[in-house]
């Protein structure tokens, strides 16, 4: 299958209605216990050790190739990682087993990715997915580090604190970025000509994995992503959205959290409507370039039940104003 090819795969967004299957579900008796409120209790930073725990346990069980899905939709939905300049700077977010960064790779042999995840399980099984295959060259294109972005922030290696603070400058300057920093770390991802940082990034993929951030820390990880952006930059989200069938199927004792659930693994997930992703991105700065829900219908093979996804897709930009 050649690379065009297998970008442009069939797949569909507009299956049926969100608003339809909002009524729907709104008015099932069964379904009311998704819409009540919910009190959470401070649990302190024990979630942050749970988190990555519970993430280290599922990547050792889905350690076999059959758990791998190439998110082959992924160039279809954002093009910009397609077309953009030769030598752009990806960060992947919650890079999980490479389902997200083997296609960035493949499609544009000049783009360098950052790839980063709270779970070190999960960073082996990614470079063990992505170094065995033969059709790219990922020397000096590929980096993978620990890091939970949630609760430690990024690491100055990918933008010190002058590169960050020039962001902030040309942001309002209306200067494009550039990779200006002469700050020596001890860094296996930084230049070797010159030991600076990287001087930031220009894209950054959050590919499902806000929903697996506790919904107190949302804001945070949204703003690390922020800081580390180079003005004119693109954050590019996909994550669960509200009423999609998997959040239909937690039982009430799964509730940790409004529109927050808890799987009996451990791990988290949150349920996204359009104005909860609106307003953390711009409460940070981000500008709003595209935000939709994504409608798939589905069919089980074995029991021929038809499955209802819901996902929001969006596209946010770092502003350089004049």
């Amino acid at each position: 299958m050649s690379k065009r090819n297998w970008v442009a795969e069939n797949y569909y967004s507009k299956d049926f209605e969100w608003d339809e299957l909002r009524q729907e579900v709104e008015n099932d008796p069964s379904l009311q216990y998704h819409l009540l409120p919910y009190t959470k209790v401070d649990s302190g930073n024990q979630d942050d050790v749970q988190d990555s725990e519970a993430w280290d346990k599922f990547h050792a069980r889905h350690s076999t190739g059959k758990f791998f899905t190439e998110r082959r939709y992924l160039l279809k939905e954002f093009p910009e990682l397609a077309s953009c300049k030769d030598f752009s700077k990806v960060l992947e977010v919650g890079c999980g087993n490479g389902s997200t960064a083997l296609p960035i790779l493949r499609e544009k042999e000049s783009t360098i990715l950052y790839a980063c995840d709270c779970s070190t399980e999960a960073l082996e099984r990614a470079k063990e997915i992505i170094n065995a295959d033969n059709s790219i060259s990922t020397k000096h294109r590929f980096h993978s580090f620990q890091c939970d972005f949630s609760t430690l922030g990024f690491p100055m290696w990918l933008a010190c604190n002058t590169c960050r603070g020039s962001f902030l400058e040309k942001q309002f300057l209306g200067f494009p970025g550039e990779d200006n920093c002469k700050i020596d770390i001890n860094s296996p991802s930084c230049s070797e000509e010159n030991k600076c940082c990287i001087g930031g990034v220009d894209f950054i993929t959050l590919i499902f994995t806000l929903s697996a951030v506790p919904l107190d820390r949302m804001p945070t990880a949204i703003t690390q992503c922020f800081s580390i952006l180079k003005p004119g930059g693109l954050l590019l989200f996909r994550d669960y959205g509200l009423y999609d069938m998997t959040m239909l199927r937690f039982e009430p004792a799964q509730r940790v959290g409004y529109r927050e659930y808890l799987r009996s693994d451990g791990t988290r997930s949150y349920f996204f409507c359009l104005n909860s992703v609106r307003n953390l991105m711009s409460a940070v700065g981000f500008t709003e370039l595209e935000l939709e829900y994504c409608c798939v219908k589905s069919v089980n093979r074995r029991s021929g039940k038809i499955m209802r996804r819901v996902w929001v897709h969006g596209k946010f930009q770092k502003p350089i104003c004049d």
